[in-house]
């Protein structure tokens, strides 16, 4: 094939990549949004209905990784005959240290197990509608860790979503004693509560920051099996770390007893268990490929988009009263989504002006996407 059929094939093959970049991002962010909603709901179910044990609210949140295991299978990459040498050497040369990886996955897994641990003391003693709300200052705190670990732009939009998003979390704080909410706890376990949840919201966004950090200057791939990885052996830990603090508690005692008095049936606890385990991995394999295709910035807004969810939700299933403040709250956390992903936009129609005036280039240039 000479130059000029390679020039001529380009705008095809970059229609095709461009296809495959936006239905996987389509697809994580169906997956972050449905698993994230539900998982949060079924967390809120669990405890409402007799659940007591925060390290099983914690386990579960983990223990669904072995589900992961058929995507191995599929998305197993296989290399071409005519570039095996090539990938061989590029794989040696780029590959990291085993010891490097394992510490990573050790890291990560602790860190998860921690911030896990961390939500769910906030789902318990807040209701689902403020802890939904104040959810949303992981895109707050996630801003700032990206413009130190991730080379981020803080442009005057995303300013002002971390402004309007922080304002809406102090109404909150300022309405706590809420009497009205679904959990009927004293003053002091919902102040508890807003601490958990908000140290769970500053944890995991450094989680995503140093995971795209990870991605970008350690494990430095870009395939679907690495973002299994990363899911998997981190959630195998934090998973080993949640039994341990289940054991080490004295909760497990008590499962049985909870299960048989749970109001919804023993079945229905299982269940209830189960499909928490398995939404919160669909949705952080939505999260991580977000991480991966875009950024961890990204990835924490599109998670945002649940926060109109959480207080729906909370009406309908539980009850949960929205008053004036929590309404205040909700349009101002709104804004600050809708401003970021405002600024999302100009970056966007910026980046493809810029490359419909840039001259046509040969393969072996690097090419900007």
């Amino acid at each position: 094939m000479n130059f000029s059929e390679e020039r001529n094939e380009q705008p095809q093959h970059k229609r095709l990549r461009d296809f495959k970049w936006w239905f996987r991002v389509s697809l994580y962010i169906v997956f972050l949004l449905v698993g994230q909603s539900t998982a949060n709901l079924l967390g809120r179910l669990y405890y409402d209905k007799g659940g007591n044990s925060k390290w099983m609210a914690t386990f579960v949140q983990s223990a669904g990784f072995p589900i992961l295991l058929p995507l191995y299978f599929i998305f197993t990459p296989h290399a071409k005959s005519t570039n095996i040498n090539i990938n061989i050497d590029s794989s040696k040369k780029n590959k990291p240290k085993f010891s490097t990886i394992v510490s990573l996955y050790i890291f990560f897994g602790l860190l998860l197990a921690g911030d896990n641990l961390m939500y769910s003391n906030g789902l318990l003693y807040l209701s689902l509608s403020t802890y939904s709300l104040l959810c949303a200052t992981q895109l707050a705190f996630n801003a700032v860790f990206s413009y130190f670990l991730n080379s981020q732009k803080f442009t005057a939009f995303i300013f002002n979503s971390v402004v309007l998003l922080t304002i809406s979390s102090a109404l909150l704080a300022i309405n706590n004693d809420d009497s009205e909410d679904s959990t009927n706890l004293p003053k002091d376990k919902r102040v508890l509560g807003f601490v958990f949840t908000i140290g769970a919201s500053v944890t995991f966004s450094l989680y995503l920051s140093l995971v795209q950090l990870s991605f970008d200057k350690v494990i430095k791939s870009e395939t679907f099996s690495v973002i299994l990885d990363m899911q998997f052996y981190p959630s195998f830990v934090a998973t080993c770390a949640c039994v341990v603090g289940l054991f080490a508690s004295g909760e497990w005692k008590s499962l049985n007893k909870e299960m048989m008095e749970y109001e919804l049936g023993k079945v229905s606890y299982i269940m209830t268990l189960f499909w928490t385990a398995v939404t919160w991995q669909v949705s952080s394999i939505g999260m991580l490929g977000l991480v991966l295709d875009v950024s961890s910035l990204f990835s924490n807004v599109i998670g945002t988009v649940v926060l109109p969810v959480g207080p729906i939700l909370a009406v309908i299933f539980f009850h949960d009263k929205i008053n004036g403040v929590k309404f205040i709250a909700l349009m101002l956390a709104i804004w600050g989504f809708l401003s970021y992903i405002y600024q999302h936009y100009l970056d966007d129609k910026k980046f493809k002006a810029y490359k419909t005036h840039l001259p046509q280039v040969s393969r072996g240039e690097v090419e900007i996407c």
